[in-house]
């Protein structure tokens, strides 16, 4: 398959694996990349000492192009960045947050950068930084689409913006690809469905219900995280929305999460405060979110645990491969051509 995102990134096949923290693990990337696709590790749960050896990891694993991303909200995000940078990672995908200097610096070394945006003022934001394409987040998608759906955002998009396209949230199978395509898309993102394939990370308890759970089994709400995020519909995930903010299990994870990256305590509860109330509250919202997400994905912890999934999820039958994964697509891709050029011929 060839279209702009395959030949600006050297890839054989369009698609990209979504970084999904605990889940886009250097393994993950590397299979992905192996397989014809462009891995993307996730830096979230990372702070910079990890970030470097997991590129390092990556590299160890596979010759292949491959990319890393920065969610620039998140405490400690800006620090992975500057290592991605350092390390000239061939693809930076950076979210939520302004990333002109990520831009500028990677395509000093001659990489590419891509943003992830959830509608057009983003999208025209990122183009007029000088990305090299955006990966354009839909309704259906896990996590983080905003009120629109893929199908409207993507054509939307191709009339406002000049850069490439990868379309994201609701795509799993060959027809998904064809429709991304025809909607003014030069590839896909897919989470939901590469996190249920036999090289994911994510714990077999998720990835069977990821195969039982049908396209209504999801929840959306901005109660979870303090952003608008779909999460499969379990009983941990009514409950975790049900609450909504917890200040003091914020606080808890808060020190769980400094730790983590490596920052005192008393200067990552100072950066915060310092960042303004509404960053606050939604920071807040992510400490506790990080802890469920790690559960539900690492450990398939069924009381706490939550896991973001897409729509997508109710496609799913099977755990292939990943490279048996993109070989069927192809295969369908194909098949799919001839019948629609029986269709409107």
């Amino acid at each position: 398959m060839k279209t702009k995102i395959t030949e600006m990134l050297g890839i054989q096949y369009p698609f990209l694996l979504s970084g999904m923290s605990w889940i886009s693990t250097p393994k993950m990337v590397a299979a992905v990349s192996n397989a014809g696709g462009l891995g993307i590790l996730a830096t979230g749960p990372l702070n910079a000492k990890e970030t470097r050896e997991a590129i390092k990891e990556i590299r160890d694993l596979t010759d292949k192009p491959f990319g890393a991303n920065a969610s620039l909200l998140f405490p400690g995000a800006k620090e992975n960045a500057k290592v991605l940078l350092e390390e000239r990672v061939p693809v930076i995908n950076f979210a939520l947050g302004k990333g002109d200097w990520i831009v500028e610096k990677a395509h000093s070394y001659g990489g590419k950068v891509l943003a992830t945006v959830t509608n057009s003022l983003h999208a025209k934001k990122a183009q007029a930084y000088g990305v090299d394409a955006v990966i354009a987040t839909g309704n259906e998608a896990a996590a983080h689409g905003e009120e629109v759906t893929s199908l409207v955002l993507i054509p939307s998009l191709a009339d406002a913006i000049d850069i490439p396209i990868i379309a994201a949230g609701g795509f799993a199978d060959a027809r998904g690809v064809i429709a991304a395509l025809a909607l003014g898309a030069e590839g896909v993102a897919m989470g939901t469905r590469l996190m249920t394939t036999k090289e994911s990370p994510l714990h077999f308890y998720y990835k069977g219900l990821s195969i039982k759970k049908d396209v209504y089994d999801t929840l959306y709400s901005a109660r979870f995280d303090g952003l608008l995020c779909r999460v499969m519909d379990t009983k941990a995930a009514q409950v975790a929305i049900k609450k909504g903010l917890r200040p003091l299990s914020a606080l808890v994870n808060g020190r769980k999460i400094a730790k983590q990256i490596k920052i005192p305590y008393w200067k990552l509860i100072v950066g915060v405060m310092a960042s303004g109330i509404k960053n606050a509250v939604q920071l807040a919202f992510m400490a506790n979110a990080f802890k469920a997400i790690r559960l539900a994905t690492e450990e398939g912890d069924t009381k706490e645990g939550v896991l973001p999934v897409g729509q997508v999820q109710g496609l799913i039958h099977d755990e292939p491969s990943v490279a048996e994964l993109f070989a069927r697509i192809a295969t369908e891709v194909e098949t799919i051509k001839k019948e629609l050029a029986g269709k409107l011929s």
